[in-house]
Order: C-alpha cells, then structure tokens, then sequence
C-alpha cells in the first residue's frame, strides 16, 4: 500500500461500484476525483462522503477530459464509466459499444497525451461467456455471451496495445457479481432501471415491487436457475485500492479474478434474503434472459497472492445484511 496524497482520477464515480472504490481511497489516503456524465450516477451520496464535488463530465469528451489532465496533476485513473446491463446489450449493442469501447479510447488518448501510465479497469466475467472450468482462472478462453461482456474483453485488448505502443500499465479486475452496501450506510446499490438480483429481491421485501422474477428453471444446475458468485462491494473497493498499490509500486500488467470462490443459485439467493430480512418474498416464473450464463464462479487465487487481498465479508447473509440495512434506511 502506497498511502499518500497521489491524485486518481475515477470515471463513473458517482456510480455504485465506482463510488466505493472513490471513498476507499481517500480512507486510504489518496485524493480521488471524481468524474462521472450523472447519467446512472448519484452526485449526493458520494459528494456527502468524500466532501468535494463530483466533476460532471462524459468519458467521451476529449475536450473535457484535456481540461481536467492540464488542471490536475493525475498519478493514475480509475475506470468504471461503463453501461452494464446485459440484456440491454443486446437489444441496442451499439450503443454499448459506443460508450463502453469508444469512451475509454477517448480516455486513453487523453492520457496518453497527459503522460499518464497507470490504469485500473473495472472489467467482468462476462468476458468468459459458458465456463469450462470452475471456478474459472484467469487463463479461461475468453468468449463472451453478450456485447456488454464483449465491449469489455475488446477494452482489455486495447490496454494491451497501448502497453507496447506506449508503456500504459493496467490491471483489468474481472468481477462477479457485486452487492451489498457499505457497512457504514454512507452508499448502496441504487440503479434505476435496477436489474440486478440482490436489490430487487430486497424491494420486494420492502413491498415496493409485487414479486422477483426467475429467469429460467431449465439451466442445467442444481435447481435449475443460474448460479452466482457474489461479492461484497466494499470488497471490490479494497480491491481496487491494492491494485493501484500494486502498479504505482511498479507492478507489471495483469488481469485479475474478483469473486469469494463459490456461487449461489437465484433461488438460494431468495431463501437467504428471506431469513434476513424476516418477510416473505413472492416469486414468479419467467423465461430465460438472453446472454445470460447457466454458471460464474471465480477463483480469486491470483487476488489474494498478488494483491495480498481477501474478502472481509464473504458471507452471502453479511453481503444481504448490509444491502437491506442501507435499503432500510434510504426507504
């Protein structure tokens, strides 16, 4: 850990993920800032726990971004500006592709430009697509499902060119499945449209939505709907900071697996919630969501022996526990 004043620049901070990683470093003593469109993000949550403002701006901007890299001395960038839902992808891919490929080239360049070589990117395991081993290494064929999972495989290649034509030096964590909230209530999940399992399974506990919807009781699983590994996403932030740690104390290029190891199934998942937050939860059935893959669990043995990191709340009921404590409180 390098604790210092160093300055890093994180795109999509007012986002969920992003946000965490942005409170994490200045509890670790870097000074983050903030950059991020408010097109998904929150400005309020993250302003109140960091204490400066967010810079409003889009990845996209060149001129924006060349204002900001000549204003600040930047050490590193953080990278979570990105759309992310899957079965979006889908239906309008270019407008993935777009912002997700074409808005970190324009970062990419500004950096460039800026000398500024140290990238940290928030990846996926939807670049894997249908495992063939799990938990699944790093070293798994890449063949994404969808076109958010591959806007972020062709987002890694691009780091890779840029290490030789100009010696950027990146890691790209591929993440499972992020939930929960930060243990201090201070930020949570809060999409909108929200289509991720934890915080919809939690709204129907608070009786803001009828039931949770099962996409799919055919996968060849143990109850026959998908299986997930989640992790804490103060976990990931934790994350994020080593990995930082890691390039500014000259660390070579790498991608690294995020996840606790082992997955739970959409019904598992409605069980724990239930013993939780002590109230029924209605479900129903619907069809399978296309892009979506029957099984992600990762092996998070490279994180823990390069980064020296491990979850501090790796159980699924701790993750639940804080998401319907935040939940609660933002009701």
């Amino acid at each position: 850990m390098i604790p210092d004043s160093r300055t890093v620049l994180v795109t999509g901070g007012a986002g969920y993920i992003g946000a965490h990683a942005a409170l994490a470093l200045a509890e670790r003593g870097y000074r983050p800032l903030v950059l991020d469109n408010l097109s998904k993000g929150h400005r309020e949550p993250i302003e109140r726990a960091l204490g400066t403002p967010v810079i409003q701006a889009d990845t996209r901007d060149r001129a924006a971004l060349d204002a900001i890299f000549a204003r600040e001395r930047i050490d590193a960038v953080m990278h979570f500006a990105a759309f992310i839902e899957v079965g979006e992808s889908v239906v309008d891919p270019l407008r993935f592709y777009e912002n997700n490929v074409h808005g970190t080239v324009t970062l990419l360049q500004a950096m460039q430009v800026a000398g500024v070589s140290r990238f940290v990117f928030s990846s996926t395991c939807a670049t894997y697509g249908v495992p063939e081993i799990v938990p699944i290494p790093e070293d798994h064929p890449q063949n994404p499902l969808n076109p958010y999972g591959r806007s972020k495989l062709v987002v890694e290649k691009i780091l890779a060119e840029c290490e030789t034509a100009w010696g950027l030096r990146s890691v790209s964590f591929r993440y499972f499945n992020a939930a929960g909230a930060h243990p201090s209530g201070l930020l949570g999940e809060d999409h909108d449209p929200e289509t991720h399992l934890i915080p919809l399974v939690l709204s129907a506990a608070l009786g803001k939505r009828p039931s949770i919807r099962i996409f799919g009781e055919d996968y060849d699983t143990s109850d026959g709907t998908c299986i997930r590994d989640y992790i804490h996403v103060s976990d990931l932030a934790d994350a994020h900071v080593l990995g930082l740690a890691y390039l500014l104390g000259g660390g070579a290029s790498t991608a690294v697996n995020l996840g606790n190891g082992r997955g739970f199934s959409v019904k598992e998942v409605i069980a724990a919630a239930t013993r939780v937050t002590g109230r029924p939860i209605a479900v129903e059935k619907a069809e399978r969501r296309p892009g979506d893959s029957p099984v992600l669990v990762g092996s998070s043995a490279r994180a823990r022996k390069l980064l020296g990191w491990s979850p501090r709340y790796p159980e699924l009921e701790t993750i639940l526990a804080h998401a319907w404590a935040w939940h609660q409180r933002k009701t």
